[in-house]
């Protein structure tokens, strides 16, 4: 048998990963894996931080709050704890080969700007490798409705 036929019979018994596409070049065959991209839902309050990774369609891969990194309830809205939060995220999203993300940031209704963990964790998410594509801020704001509590001068001392 000829090198040419070996080389064939090897490059069919080789099987591409599910999702890769392939490409031939000089009698070679090169699989690349598709790059996976996943949506990060980042909820920070003063109290806490959550975050929820999801897929592109919405179904949960991972979520990980204060509360599962550390016990004292002053620090779970730290920035600390919100790059223990991201190491934890990045360590369970990295099997599953997502390399690009969407972030959403959301604050507590009302507030004007996100607790303290939002920009740890995308500065973190980002120094572990994962590229951010967009990051969006979905922080809910009531637009009339029911008065707010309080009265007409505030709430007072």
């Amino acid at each position: 048998m000829t090198e040419e036929k070996k080389i064939e019979k090897a490059e069919k018994k080789e099987k591409p990963k599910e999702g890769a596409k392939e490409v031939t070049t000089n009698k070679k065959k090169i699989t690349s894996v598709k790059e996976a991209e996943a949506v990060v839902n980042i909820y920070t309050s003063f109290n806490n931080t959550i975050v929820h990774v999801t897929d592109m369609s919405g179904r949960t891969i991972t979520k990980v709050t204060g509360g599962m990194v550390t016990k004292h309830d002053r620090l779970k809205a730290n920035p600390t704890i919100a790059m223990f939060i991201s190491k934890r995220i990045s360590e369970n999203i990295k099997d599953l080969g997502v390399k690009s993300l969407y972030v959403r940031i959301r604050a507590k209704t009302r507030n004007p700007a996100p607790g303290p963990g939002a920009s740890a964790i995308i500065k973190s998410l980002s120094r572990e490798g994962f590229k951010i594509l967009n990051i969006l801020d979905t922080t809910r704001f009531p637009r009339g409705g029911p008065k707010k509590k309080g009265g007409r001068r505030g709430r007072r001392p």
